[in-house]
């Protein structure tokens, strides 16, 4: 299969995930408010990586604003376009944009990581 062709297949997949996932897609240059990016993560795991070799993690966003990864914690906030993590230090903050399951994390408009959205909590 050549590549637009499953680029053809996977956009209308993306939507579809999208519309199940009850995730809004908001395209990358727009600005999310804080609710709005509360409201999409919250009761979701976010499975994918950061921009260093071997960064891959599947941590879970409860509503309570807490994160739970497979051997760690930590906490999550939202504010105007951005999505801050905290795991025992003080907090790093990423623009935030949501395009449908997909969620990318910029610092100086640079992309320094990507995932999918996933309801609820898949790392238990």
């Amino acid at each position: 299969m050549n590549r637009s062709a499953r680029h053809a297949i996977a956009v209308p997949i993306a939507f579809a995930a999208a519309g199940l996932l009850g995730v809004n897609a908001v395209g990358a240059s727009e600005t999310l408010s804080a609710e709005e990016i509360a409201q999409a993560v919250s009761d979701h795991s976010y499975q994918g990586s950061m921009l260093e070799p071997n960064s891959g993690f599947n941590e879970y966003y409860a509503p309570d604003g807490t994160i739970h990864g497979v051997d760690y914690k930590g906490e999550w906030t939202t504010r105007e376009g951005e999505m801050c993590f905290a795991y025992g230090q003080e907090p790093t903050c990423y623009a935030v944009s949501i395009d449908g399951p997909s969620m990318v994390l910029r610092q100086d408009g640079a992309i320094k990581g990507n995932g999918m959205l996933i309801q609820g909590n898949t790392v238990k």
